[in-house]
């Protein structure tokens, strides 16, 4: 009997495992949006959000234009220098914090639980977004921690952000980037060595009415 009981506990902390990554819609490849020259005249900083949750196509669509692959030898749609690819995606709901895996379009949970108040650091429209995309650096995969390697690893982080906010110009979304937030309590919340350095912030969300 104890047996049988010690089986069905491991069979569903494996099932509750698992439950913890989920896969995201496939990007809407024929989504209607702005042109890119129309993105750019759209492009602004919002610190204004409407309550409204993401659908899960357009955060599959968000985070697809952030980083996602979009070539079968693994490429991704932001460049990194030497393809390191060593920028880490974090999203930050109401609900949970998980980490985007941008080969597989799927979204795996890391800590439970509304922690966007750490991301704001005090800037409540930030805490207000229905979602805030994190952007950490990952010095130990880009293979290097000198100046050189930092400043290009920053250029691969802007380049993320910029994905970011050109998506949401383009698909009548509002965003802003950001650097204030709190580093080291985001580092402790995803367990995260020093050499993997939260860097950039986009809050995310609907225009507010």
């Amino acid at each position: 009997m104890k047996s049988l009981m010690l089986a069905a506990a491991m069979l569903l902390m494996g099932t509750a495992c698992f439950a913890q990554t989920r896969n995201l819609p496939k990007p809407n490849m024929k989504r209607q949006t702005l042109s890119v020259m129309g993105s750019f005249k759209q492009r602004k900083s919002v610190r204004a959000y409407s309550a409204k949750q993401l659908s899960e196509q357009d955060l599959s669509d968000l985070l697809w234009a952030a980083q996602g692959k979009n070539r079968e030898d693994g490429h991704l749609t932001s460049p990194t220098a030497m393809n390191r690819q060593e920028i880490r995606l974090y999203v930050f709901t109401a609900q949970n914090v998980s980490l985007y895996n941008p080969q597989k379009n799927t979204l795996t949970q890391v800590a439970n639980g509304d922690h966007r108040d750490i991301v704001a650091a005090g800037q409540d429209f930030a805490k207000a977004a229905p979602v805030s995309l994190v952007m950490v650096a990952d010095m130990d995969k880009f293979g290097s921690n000198n100046q050189h390697a930092q400043w290009m690893v920053g250029a691969d982080v802007g380049i993320v952000s910029q994905n970011i906010n050109l998506f949401c110009a383009a698909a009548g979304l509002c965003t802003v980037p950001r650097g204030t937030m709190n580093q080291k309590a985001i580092q402790q919340l995803l367990k995260l060595g020093e050499n993997q350095i939260p860097v950039l912030n986009n809050p995310v969300g609907y225009p507010a009415k």
